[in-house]
């Protein structure tokens, strides 16, 4: 078991990197080309990531450990959204105490993604991809 944690979290984390190219090519694109928010252009970047990184992890991180279709979506989904709660007010607490990060929301969000990694590996691993 140990010996599969560290190939794991090193392709969880490629996985995210991914995950996080997505989210910040739509949400920066949302935010410079069509003059959305930060904060509404999450709200469509966010779940777009998600579908990619379920995908993703189903099939290149965790690929020994499946759950039927539907229920292991579903445990994703949710611990991903406490995942992205975690990340969001990293994310709104790093715009409000930088404004400058207004324009530029890259930065903010790669905060937010740092400080939840960790809690979304072990809790994916643990409750979606479980032996």
């Amino acid at each position: 078991m140990r010996a599969q944690l560290a190939p794991q979290l090193t392709r969880f984390a490629v996985v995210g990197a991914v995950g996080f190219a997505v989210d910040a090519t739509v949400l920066q694109s949302l935010v410079s080309a069509a003059g959305w928010s930060p904060f509404a252009a999450r709200a469509v970047s966010f779940p777009v990531a998600l579908g990619c990184t379920f995908a993703l992890n189903r099939a290149w991180t965790f690929q020994g450990l499946r759950l039927p279709l539907a229920r292991a979506y579903g445990a994703y989904g949710a611990i991903q959204i406490v995942g992205a709660l975690i990340n969001l007010c990293v994310f709104s607490i790093c715009l409000l105490l930088a404004p400058p990060l207004y324009e530029r929301p890259v930065i903010a969000l790669g905060i937010g993604a740092a400080v939840s990694l960790l809690f979304n590996f072990y809790a994916t691993r643990s409750v979606v991809f479980r032996p």
